[in-house]
């Protein structure tokens, strides 16, 4: 993949991008990979083929990949189950992120439970699937609210307390309910949904910046009108001869070096793309116009 245009001095990096950052107690690549893909349609129930699954998996390690995403609710355990089939014995330098506290009733629906004995519950799950005595960062995947915050964040904490987590996200927050949260445990990780076009969280991720804190980017990809032909990603992919998609994704890497996309895929072409998008580098001129451009 080429990542600039020979003589055109418009198009030259000038900025410097980390490539790694420290997550959870482990140093990793900042590109991780959001495994719920890896379940069966509508993220429900296992794939129709679990041999491609796990092969994609392994293949994201063979490429670099360090730090896996997934959730109790993905396919109802099945993703864990396959990340264990897949990874298991863990390499000391893989992340494993899951998350506790969201269900899926019926496909396309997702809800928040936040009972303290259904979190504890579906902690226990993760531990048994992914066969690990201690879940390296554990996520309160929605905030539930029906049930006090602070009973959500309490449970949590005693998990870590009794060793069962070694580290605590939040997902889907906003600045003042990451506060709240911190007044009680450390924060390791915010995952909020984040991307080219769809920037809610932007003061979450200023306020993570700021206090160094990791915001992981879940559902990178942009919509509408940035991914039509014409639109500003297509033209800047053209200037780097790379995709809309690797723009996008080098976008978020410029854009805080606290922000860490999970960009999954079942595909193992798209796979690879989004790995080689971590060495895209944008100039400041490019990046204004995608900044620009929601």
């Amino acid at each position: 993949m080429s990542t600039s245009n020979r003589g055109d001095r418009a198009q030259r990096p000038t900025r410097a991008v980390p490539d790694e950052i420290r997550l959870g107690g482990t140093s990793v690549r900042r590109m991780g990979f959001g495994a719920m893909r890896l379940a069966g349609p509508g993220i429900w129930g296992p794939p129709a083929d679990r041999d491609h699954s796990i092969r994609l998996a392994r293949r994201a390690v063979e490429l670099g990949v360090d730090h896996f995403d997934t959730a109790d609710s993905y396919g109802f355990g099945v993703v864990e189950d396959m990340l264990r089939e897949a990874l298991h014995p863990y390499s000391d330098r893989l992340l494993l992120a899951t998350k506790v506290g969201q269900v899926q009733p019926r496909p396309g629906v997702w809800e928040p439970v936040g009972r303290p004995a259904f979190l504890r519950h579906q902690c226990e799950m993760s531990l048994r699937r992914l066969d690990v005595d201690r879940i390296d960062l554990l996520y309160l995947h929605r905030v539930d609210p029906d049930v006090p915050f602070a009973e959500q964040i309490g449970t949590m904490k005693e998990l870590r307390d009794e060793g069962k987590i070694a580290h605590i996200g939040l997902s889907e927050v906003t600045v003042s309910q990451i506060e709240a949260a911190r007044a009680v445990v450390d924060v390791a990780a915010v995952q909020n949904i984040y991307n080219l076009s769809t920037r809610t969280w932007d003061d979450v991720l200023a306020y993570c910046t700021r206090e160094r804190i990791p915001f992981v980017a879940w559902f990178p990809f942009m919509r509408g009108a940035l991914t039509e032909p014409g639109g500003v990603a297509d033209l800047i992919a053209a200037e780097t001869g790379s995709t809309p998609a690797q723009v996008a994704l080098a976008w978020l890497l410029a854009r805080s070096d606290m922000l860490c996309p999970i960009p999954g895929t079942s595909s193992l072409a798209h796979l690879e793309e989004n790995v080689a998008a971590a060495s895209l580098r944008l100039s400041d001129e490019q990046m204004a116009r995608l900044t620009a451009s929601s």
